[in-house]
């Protein structure tokens, strides 16, 4: 997968996981047969069955269920046995963040806490432009696929929509594919 195509996906999943779908990235979603059929058949079927309104209805109630109110995609959250989300160069994504010169202002985001997914898939973002393949093989390694993987897992079966818990499959089968391609590349040119 070339890095376009990459960009794009962290890109997506940067806006997916940040908050809820509203009604123009709604349309720009149901527009994009290849997309809605790459996360998965289920979810393809639903949206060209389903209207704007009751998809965007559904799809809201099921985001804030799986991602505000039962459970939260931070890695500190996750990872932490005591439940808490660490801020500031205490929480080691910050400090990853930090080594990298990523400038990241909390004040300017939606999100409060450095390592939300939805931050953590924009700094990939970040990496990718960069062309960073040995930094991005050791953030997926040490921080993204570490804590992602097995939160989308363990939320999945509560997901009431086939979009999310189809999301869930893709993000976790993208996060694997591209750490191996990375760790594989990586092998090559050490060798």
């Amino acid at each position: 997968m070339d890095d376009k195509t990459r960009l794009y996906i962290y890109a997506f999943l940067s806006r997916l996981f940040t908050e809820e779908l509203d009604e123009k990235a709604l349309r720009d979603l149901k527009e994009n047969e290849g997309l809605l059929a790459a996360i998965g058949e289920e979810t393809a079927r639903w949206f060209a069955s389903t209207d704007t309104e009751r998809l965007k209805e559904a799809l809201n109630v099921d985001y804030n269920s799986l991602f505000v109110i039962h459970n939260h995609p931070i890695e500190s959250a996750v990872m932490d046995s005591k439940n808490e989300i660490l801020v500031g160069l205490q929480n080691p994504v910050m400090q990853f963040y930090f080594s990298h010169g990523y400038e990241l202002n909390l004040e300017s985001s939606k999100l409060y806490v450095p390592d939300h997914a939805g931050i953590e898939f924009g700094f990939m973002q970040s990496l990718i432009s960069q062309k960073d393949e040995v930094s991005q093989a050791e953030f997926l390694h040490r921080h993204l696929a570490a804590w992602i993987i097995p939160f989308l897992i363990a939320v999945k079966p509560m997901a009431q929509t086939p979009f999310y818990r189809d999301i869930c499959d893709f993000t976790v089968e993208f996060l694997l594919s591209d750490y191996s391609t990375l760790k594989a590349s990586l092998e090559k040119i050490d060798a």
